[in-house]
């Protein structure tokens, strides 16, 4: 059985709300940041050094901030809100000023994701006008690439998860989408075709993440059970195997940079760490007191988790070598 962890390294209070998105990045002067977001609508800054926060965003108008995402030009911050909209953020020289948005279609439960296509442009996958439908964008112009929508028939139900990606053995784009029915899709986004679908889960797939290095990944759902899939040629999603958990739930799910550690954020109030490749739990981390929403790691190994005890927590574990 994994062992618990007692402490954090340290802990961020102040978000004032539930936290439900988090993001690394860095600031001036190369300064490490971790962006929070609120289920009052507010992204928080804050510094890592110092352990404060720097600056609140307020963009979201008191709607849920569902997902970050920082592009290197400015830089530039992507949050996403459950008001329908999606805010392109200026974040250079201390400003904190939204300079576009994106309108959204759909107010489900599902993250954005987006691919860097070029130095200063981006693709943008986004929940559809439709419940079923994906749509794809190029960003900064906001132009339509392609609306991914199921056959007739298909009964998929509302995308949950999404993922973009590009194999670097092709041009073309990829996008991996965890279903309410428990499937999993791989899209061809110029084709507007599905490559290979999956099924995973018997509940709705909550969270999906990647590992470009292995072709593999791992997603979790309502029910109590992770599933790890490959990509074999990277078109064609095969199940490898499932790792069954202990209380049913899970709402986030990261592997760190070095593809050695699998975080997962856990209905049950906890956060649980498995080793990437073989899936052997390595710890536990029972220190919030309500859902964790989400997970994020940097590149120096941080961990940082946070919840609806409106706390985030952050962690230094099995340090990168």
């Amino acid at each position: 059985m994994a062992a618990p962890v007692p402490n954090p390294q340290f802990v961020l209070r102040g978000a004032r709300s539930a936290v439900h998105a988090l993001h690394f990045c860095h600031g001036a002067q190369g300064h490490p940041l971790l962006l929070s977001g609120s289920l009052r609508g507010l992204v928080h800054v804050w510094s890592l050094q110092t352990r404060r926060p720097l600056a609140a965003l307020d963009g979201h108008g008191g709607q849920c901030v569902t997902w970050l995402h920082t592009l290197p030009q400015g830089p530039q911050l992507l949050s996403q809100g459950r008001d329908l909209q999606l805010c392109v953020w200026d974040l250079a020289e201390g400003r904190n000023a939204v300079v576009d948005a994106v309108h959204l279609e759909s107010v489900g439960f599902c993250r954005a994701s987006v691919l860097a296509e070029g130095p200063q442009r981006w693709m943008l996958a986004v929940p559809g006008r439709g419940s079923d439908e994906v749509q794809v964008l190029e960003l900064p112009s906001k132009t339509s690439v392609s609306c991914l929508k199921p056959e007739a028939g298909a009964r998929l139900g509302m995308p949950m998860c999404l993922q973009l990606w590009q194999a670097e053995s092709s041009p073309r784009p990829l996008l991996l989408a965890g279903y309410e029915d428990g499937s999993l899709a791989l899209w061809d986004v110029s084709a507007r075709k599905v490559c290979s679908r999956v099924a995973c889960h018997s509940e709705p797939v909550m969270a999906l993440a990647l590992d470009p290095r292995r072709a593999r990944g791992v997603s979790g759902s309502a029910e109590k059970v992770l599933a790890v899939w490959s990509l074999e040629g990277q078109q064609a999603l095969q199940v490898r195997g499932t790792h069954e958990l202990i209380n049913p739930g899970i709402a986030d799910l990261k592997i760190r940079p070095d593809s050695k550690i699998l975080a997962t954020a856990g209905w049950d109030h906890r956060v649980r760490v498995f080793q990437w490749r073989t899936m052997k739990p390595l710890a536990v981390l029972a220190f919030h007191s309500a859902t964790v929403h989400c997970v994020a790691f940097n590149t120096t190994g941080l961990l940082a988790a946070g919840s609806g005890d409106q706390r985030i927590s952050v962690w230094s574990l099995y340090p990168p070598t």
